[in-house]
Parts: C-alpha cells; sequence; structure tokens
C-alpha cells in the first residue's frame, strides 16, 4: 500500500516544485503534500531534532482545547490497575481484526490544527516512560514529512471529544537523521517531549506520565512475540485494538497481522508483555504501516535506543 495511509497523508503524482521535498518516482515526481501544505520547519535536519517555538505550539493547543472538551478522567485509580485484561494481552484476538477498545490513559491521538487538511486527529502515539516523564512515541512520519511539523497536539487517552489528561504540545521532537534524508522506513520512529497547553500548564500534573502513566521500553525485543497494537482511526472518537503474535520481517521491521488496521492508527504502540504494556514497536515502517491485513513498525533497535537516549538526556527545549 504505497504512501504513508496509515497516517492519513496521500501521495499524488505532480510535476516537480521548487523548494519541496522530492522522491523520484517513474517519470514523474512524487511529492508529500503534508510538505506543500501543512506548516513545516527544517529544524537541524543533520542531527533530526526541532525545537519547538512556543507561538505555534499554544496556538495549535488552543485550537484543539476549543474544539475538545476537558473533563476529569473517568477513572481515577492509579494507572497500574487499569489497563487492559492480562488474559487478552496474552492470546490472539478472535476474529483477527481490529475492534473497538477502551481507551488507556497513556495511549492518545496526534492533532494538527490550521492549514494542515483539518482539526482532526491523524496519527496516534503514546507515553513512554522517561527520567522527565514527558516523553511520547509516534511514528516518524506522522511528525516530519519535508520538515517537522509545527502544529502537532497529543491527546492522551482521547475518546469522543473528551481531553480526560489535558492538551499536550511538544517542546523537542526528534527523529533518526536517516529519516530526514530519504524516509527511510527502518527509521520511522519519532520521541517527542510535550508540555501541558493550556490552564494548569506549571501546577499539579505539569509532567504527563504523573496523570497517564506510561508504556515501558522494549529495545531489541526477541521475536516472535504475543503483542498488541492500538491506534486511532482518523474518522472514528475511540482507539481500535488488535492482539497476534508479532514476527520478524526482515532484520529491520516486525510485522503483525491483524485486519482492518485502517488509516490514521500509524505511531500507535506495539505492545507485549505480561499485562501489555512494554512497547516494542510503533505502527509505520515498511509500506506506510501496512496494508489491509498487516501492520508494520521498525524494529527497535540499537538505533532507536540511541534516539531514545538522546532524547530523554538533552534539554526539553
Amino acid at each position: 500500500m504505497p504512501g504513508w495511509t496509515r497516517g492519513r497523508t496521500v501521495r499524488v503524482l505532480l510535476p516537480a516544485v521548487a523548494g519541496c521535498a522530492l522522491l523520484a518516482g517513474g517519470f514523474a515526481h512524487r511529492v508529500e503534500l503534508s510538505a506543500l501544505f501543512g506548516p513545516v520547519a527544517r529544524g537541524d535536519a543533520g542531527r533530526g531534532s526541532w525545537v519547538q517555538e512556543r507561538g505555534p505550539a499554544d496556538r495549535a493547543g488552543a485550537d484543539v482545547r476549543e474544539a475538545l472538551r476537558e473533563e476529569a478522567p473517568p477513572d481515577a485509580r492509579p494507572f497500574a490497575a487499569t489497563g487492559p485484561d492480562p488474559a487478552a494481552a496474552r492470546r490472539p484476538s478472535d476474529p483477527l481484526e481490529a475492534r473497538p477498545v477502551p481507551a488507556e490513559p497513556a495511549i492518545g491521538a496526534l492533532f494538527s490544527p490550521g492549514f494542515d487538511w483539518d482539526g482532526d486527529h491523524h496519527c496516534s502515539g503514546s507515553v513512554l516512560h522517561s527520567p522527565g516523564g514527558d516523553l511520547v512515541v509516534t511514528a516518524a512520519h506522522c511528525v516530519h514529512q519535508g520538515g517537522f511539523r509545527t502544529n502537532l497536539v497529543f491527546v492522551p487517552g482521547y475518546r469522543d471529544g473528551v481531553a480526560p489528561y489535558g492538551v499536550w504540545v511538544p517542546t523537542r521532537i526528534e527523529v533518526d537523521p536517516r529519516w530526514v534524508r530519504s524516509a527511510d522506513p527502518d527509521h520511522d520512529v519519532a520521541f517527542l517531549r510535550v508540555r501541558r497547553a493550556g490552564p494548569g500548564a506549571g501546577g499539579p500534573g505539569a509532567r504527563l506520565e504523573a496523570l497517564t502513566g506510561a508504556m515501558t521500553p522494549g529495545f531489541g525485543p526477541e521475536l516472535p512475540a504475543m503483542a498488541r497494537l492500538v491506534g486511532y482511526p482518523n474518522d472514528a472518537e475511540e482507539p481500535l485494538g488488535c492482539a497476534n503474535t508479532a514476527v520478524a520481517a526482515g532484520p529491520a521491521q516486525l510485522r503483525l497481522d491483524c485486519a482492518d488496521v485502517p488509516n490514521g492508527t500509524s505511531g500507535g504502540p506495539v505492545l507485549t508483555g505480561d499485562r501489555g504494556r512494554t512497547l516494542i514497536g510503533v505502527i509505520g515502517g515498511r509500506d506506510g504501516g501496512g496494508d489491509e491485513s498487516t501492520s508494520y513498525s521498525s524494529y527497535l533497535g540499537a538505533d532507536a535506543r540511541a534516539l531514545y537516549e538522546r532524547a530523554t538526556t538533552g534539554p526539553a527545549g
């Protein structure tokens, strides 16, 4: 399935356009529409880093806050008590197709309001444990196409127009330089340091992980492994999930066969472990994340670990 369809960006054939990210494609050039029409910034292309300016981030956060309702979470128990059914995390879905699942505090939807398609969510992401408690992981193609998106907003636990844990905007984005250079699907992962947008941004609950809990990083996973994926379709107001055995798809990708994982789920976590909360991938990688029956993820090996360490040890922005 060509293009980054899991993340909703459409790839079309257009003539060469000066100043745009162009990819050779037969006798024409393939141009990412988000690079043409969405607000993007070059950042530090050699390093794969972008420090988010406060102004654009605050405007994007305000747009999303205005469109959603911020209500108290439905369950105030600790995150460890609200995870998925442990037994369900250890068996394949029956049938092997994505179905609606309860929203989880540490998994959310990515929005890009403004002059970038529309105000709806277009990708997914999850909170990943970090020393600063402010880290979100998603797919690189959700945050960088022809440049870094400057209007990203993360809403954890999102469901039915409600932001139960607030609205969060990046302070810094890190991707692998090989993604910046060539959109290498073997490096389709990104880490975002985030801060709360709007009232209460500097008070209690200023750290995302303190509110939502977090997934545990599982770099260098041993495959095959029983795993589940979760993501937000771009035309739905609740997440979908599916579980099956994740297997290696060559040296740099993992594959999980589940049908009907639609556009918008890009960047959603691939999780394993007794309670299904150890992150071993994000939906993306080969074929833009997969097709009607299969989902892919870049293998989170030594390069992804190094990127995580860079994201968590550097300044927040």
